[in-house]
């Protein structure tokens, strides 16, 4: 995995070869350590020894408005749990007086989730529980649910 931060915060987590890959890091950008990433690290250590993480890092994605009303919302799913692109439409709508939201536009924006598993994007089904549309790729999202417990 890559990791980014720009101060205190994490900015990306990509796995190697990932769908928008590296898509937010900037221009001149330097390899180093930073305390952020020391943390990030460690928690992800936490995660895929199978265990949920008790302890939070700083995240900062960059992106449209929309995205990150969606990012958030990705990070109230809880472990071990799943949702669905059309139920986070349905709440994103209610939450702006809409009668909907489309469910392929909220999965524009999963997809392009520049901080991936800290921002869990892959606890996100399609309509029917199918595991669609990961950057990571399918495979890696039905492990990576396994070992949540949540398949």
């Amino acid at each position: 995995m890559l990791l980014a931060a720009e101060g205190d915060w994490l900015t990306g987590a990509w796995f190697e070869g990932q769908k928008y890959f590296g898509r937010t890091l900037a221009a001149g950008r330097a390899e180093g350590d930073a305390p952020v990433l020391t943390l990030a690290r460690r928690w992800l250590e936490v995660y895929f020894s199978g265990r949920e993480p008790d302890f939070a890092v700083p995240l900062r994605p960059s992106g449209t408005p929309f995205q990150q009303e969606v990012w958030a919302a990705l990070r109230e799913i809880p472990y071990g749990q799943t949702t669905t692109y059309g139920a986070i439409a349905r709440q994103m709508a209610a939450r702006r007086g809409l009668p909907r939201l489309a469910a392929q536009a909220v999965g524009g924006a999963v997809g392009r989730n520049p901080i991936c598993i800290l921002v869990p994007c892959h606890r996100v089904l399609g309509a029917d529980g199918s595991l669609t549309g990961y950057a990571g790729g399918v495979e890696r999202k039905r492990r990576l649910l396994e070992s949540e417990g949540a398949l």
